[in-house]
């Protein structure tokens, strides 16, 4: 589990291998991960776009980036949490993903960056 506090919003990750696939005659290895972004303030805010890096062995970078999570933009109040699980498809058994929300305070409707530290995403080993 990696978590990192911006500006009082604490983010928490976990991951999960979750195996590989064809897809379109590639393997692929897929991971899940599930997000939790918990409100340490005072007011509450909003979630309103992600952006994300997301890394393999191989030294391929994607970027993805758009309007809340899951076709969400939640609203968490003060010192509640919002969780949320998607997952995402890497070419080698070996990555990272880190990136960034961004948010609003609702009170004073100031937007505002918070980060989201780096985790690995790693397939367990295999022996023979």
């Amino acid at each position: 589990m990696i978590q990192q506090v911006t500006k009082g919003i604490k983010i928490t990750v976990q991951t999960n291998f979750e195996g590989t696939r064809f897809q379109n005659s590639r393997l692929y290895y897929t991971f899940s991960y599930n997000i939790t972004i918990e409100n340490q303030t005072n007011d509450s805010v909003q979630l309103l776009s992600r952006y994300w890096n997301i890394f393999d062995s191989l030294c391929n970078l994607n970027t993805v980036e758009g309007e809340g999570v899951i076709g969400k933009k939640p609203i968490i109040a003060p010192k509640q949490s919002y969780s949320y699980n998607s997952h995402c498809f890497l070419t080698s058994p070996i990555g990272s993903m880190n990136g960034y929300f961004i948010m609003v305070n609702l009170t004073n409707t100031k937007q505002f960056e918070v980060q989201i530290p780096t985790f690995q995403l790693l397939a367990p080993a295999k022996l023979n």
